[in-house]
């Protein structure tokens, strides 16, 4: 190694070195890990939006056949066969810009258990004696298979102090202190909503699409390969620095005659 160079192999710069050899490797892993997660979102939304295409053609599957509700399963068309029980509102739902709430029946299958449906929206301020009456008898739902919601989810607030005959979340464990039996730890909305309501358009499955996750996921790529760079960057103005100064070194120049060179250099 040149003379220039030798400075290289000094403790310090043996430091500044393998600092650089690990910084930037793992600058350019995290981005490319961050650089993944946002195409698998990407990917994922591609998914949904496909398969929502084909939920709406495809057959309707038996209800056992699609549990328990999972990536794949959710969205999916489903046909359940029982008789209506227990009708419940879920307040504070919008639908198209507008306020209102959701009419859910249980409907009790052949196993006893009940699988909540929500049969429609109505709009203004929860109400037992606006909402239709369920059919009565044995009767056969078709609908969009969906995951139990959670407090938090779009659109989702727990409330406390409800009046009786209405749930904020529809979920098994809300459910299940509401009535004396089972309840399917998943939910439909109907393909068309009972007379004299509006039809609730299914949900998105909840951390996964393009959301804000995702973008951040995209920025955090952008700066682990910023900071990469950055490491390159100081590691050759360091390197340039130190060989100017041995340059100086061996010229027999101090620092501030250096300075005051470049000053008369700069005038010129």
């Amino acid at each position: 190694m040149g003379g220039v160079y030798r400075f290289l192999l000094t403790p310090r710069w043996w430091g500044i070195n393998v600092f650089a050899l690990l910084a930037i490797p793992f600058c350019i892993f995290m981005g490319t890990w961050q650089l993944s997660r946002f195409e698998s979102h990407v990917h994922d939304h591609r998914s949904e939006t496909e398969q929502a295409a084909s939920a709406r053609t495809e057959t309707p599957r038996p209800l056992e056949e699609l549990l328990p509700v999972d990536k794949e399963t959710v969205g999916r068309r489903t046909t359940a066969t029982g008789r209506y029980a227990t009708q419940l509102l879920v307040p504070d739902r919008e639908l198209d810009g507008k306020q209102g709430y959701y009419v859910l029946t249980l409907l009790r299958t052949d196993s006893d258990k009940a699988l909540p449906v929500v049969r429609g929206w109505l709009p203004g301020s929860a109400d037992s004696a606006k909402a239709p009456a369920p059919p009565s008898g044995r009767v056969t739902v078709t609908g969009v298979l969906q995951a139990s919601e959670s407090p938090g989810d779009d659109g989702v607030t727990a409330r406390s102090g409800l009046p009786a005959g209405q749930t904020s979340v529809i979920s098994a464990a809300s459910l299940v202190n509401l009535v004396p039996y089972g309840v399917y730890d998943a939910w439909i909305t109907l393909d068309t909503a009972d007379a004299g309501m509006k039809t609730v358009p299914a949900k998105a499955p909840q951390g996964s699409g393009l959301d804000l996750k995702a973008f951040q996921n995209l920025g955090y790529t952008g700066e682990w390969f910023v900071f990469a760079g950055f490491v390159v960057f100081m590691w050759f103005r360091l390197l340039r620095r130190e060989v100017e100064a041995v340059r100086d070194a061996e010229l027999g120049l101090t620092p501030e005659t250096s300075d005051a060179e470049e000053q008369r250099t700069a005038a010129v």
